[in-house]
């Protein structure tokens, strides 16, 4: 057996969620452990995937460039996205995009608390992929079905991430379950089986039930 290591899971999650999931934590003391985000439906994630909307971009940078995305999904939520000289690639594709495109974005999710106590949660990608409607469509069928899933496990007692959301998080949960069906309701049609070159818009990113080494 192989002890190479192997990329977290890229959860799926819409863009509420995703704001809403003001609390981080580690699962081990080292100082390489990985940081996790955690979701109100009860998961961890170290990295996401999601697909939307590119609308807006701008450099924000003072001394370098620093690229901010506003990727927005079906719901009209938005993934704030933010790419520097650590993230090369991720920050070129901002620079030459034209915005509104779809793009895919695989990467890590970031929290910075405000001076008034308020956090706002972020992602730095690791890539940025241009894809179709089609595209688009699929991951929203199948993050609102991810979503369905982990609010129906909430209640399990061995669920000890939806333990620790039930402790961290007062938004009661069925806001994301109708925050997946408003989803689902805004495709003209919800076609499960999107097109055959989907899965690579992730940029090679695990997505849930797989993982991918590094």
């Amino acid at each position: 057996m192989s002890n190479a290591p192997t990329r977290e899971v890229a959860r799926r999650t819409f863009a509420a969620e995703f704001n809403d999931a003001s609390y981080t934590f580690k699962e081990s003391d080292d100082e390489r452990a990985p940081v996790y985000l955690l979701l109100p439906t009860g998961e961890r994630a170290n990295r996401v995937f999601v697909v939307g909307t590119l609308t807006e971009k701008e450099d924000v940078g003072e001394d370098s460039e620093y690229w901010r995305g506003r990727v927005v999904d079906p719901n009209g939520d938005t993934f704030f996205v933010y790419a520097g000289q650590y993230q090369p690639d991720a920050a070129a594709m901002l620079r030459e995009l034209e915005a509104p495109a779809y793009v895919a974005i695989a990467g890590k999710p970031r929290t910075f608390e405000m001076d008034d106590g308020t956090v706002n949660v972020s992602l730095r990608p690791e890539s940025i992929t241009v894809v179709d409607e089609s595209t688009r469509d699929r991951w929203v069928v199948e993050t609102a079905e991810r979503t369905i899933e982990r609010i129906e496990a909430f209640d399990d007692e061995t669920n000890r991430y939806a333990a620790m959301a039930k402790e961290e998080y007062e938004r009661p949960i069925d806001t994301y379950r109708d925050n997946a069906i408003r989803a689902l309701e805004s495709l003209a049609t919800v076609d499960g089986s999107g097109d055959d070159g989907g899965d690579e818009a992730d940029g090679g990113a695990a997505t849930e039930g797989e993982t991918t080494p590094q």
